[in-house]
């Protein structure tokens, strides 16, 4: 019931890990310990939860369980992530971002500081899968600071999702949304603006 710390891996100060947890994995085509992986301070890692190596991640980082982050991500301070989501390779997540339970984030997508993804989400990268040349052509999702995706809300390859904007809930996103909208549908179409709905007013 031990956690598995591979070599390599450096804590800022001794994290909370649960039961079964790995940190450091080896991706393929890399040796055991041959990628650092930094995890910052008062760290707490659930059980179950998988970390490839190569990782940098910042202070006050948690996970539910059954976490899967893939290797060689940049994550910042305060981000959370819920439980069973998957963060793949190559992504960059930004300070106190959220992602709840059951999220999945391709290789390649930007999330910005203070942006939040509910349950369920989806954000896929391959515009044409399986076609000729599709993994030299991925394009996560770029989603800008402050932005809120509603529960199993769906982003295309590449779009990008403005500051502030807010995705509906089961909304499918084909196109650009601009700063501070708020979409709803499938397609998604902007409806009004976020000064619009008097629950985020400051």
């Amino acid at each position: 019931m031990s956690a598995e710390i591979h070599s390599n891996v450096f804590f800022a100060d001794e994290p909370t890990v649960g039961a079964f947890v790995i940190i450091g994995e080896p991706p393929r085509g890399k040796n055991a310990g041959e990628l650092e992986t930094r995890i910052g301070a008062r760290a707490i890692i659930r059980s179950h939860t998988v970390i490839y190596a190569g990782n940098v991640i910042g202070d006050d980082f948690q996970t539910g369980h059954g976490v899967l982050i893939r290797e060689e991500n940049e994550i910042g301070n305060h981000v959370s992530i819920g439980s069973h989501t998957i963060v793949e390779h190559h992504v960059k997540i930004g300070n106190n971002a959220r992602l709840h339970s059951n999220v999945f984030v391709p290789e390649f997508s930007i999330l910005e500081e203070n942006c939040w993804l509910g349950p369920n989400v989806v954000v896929t990268n391959a515009r044409y899968p399986q076609s000729r040349g599709v993994k030299e052509n991925l394009r996560g999702a770029h989603i800008k600071r402050g932005a809120k995706i509603g529960a199993n809300a769906t982003l295309l390859p590449g779009v990008v999702i403005g500051e502030n904007a807010l995705v509906g809930a089961g909304a499918v996103v084909t196109r650009d949304v601009p700063d501070g909208a708020v979409v709803v549908g499938n397609p998604a179409r902007i409806i009004k603006t976020i000064e619009a709905i008097g629950e985020y007013d400051e």
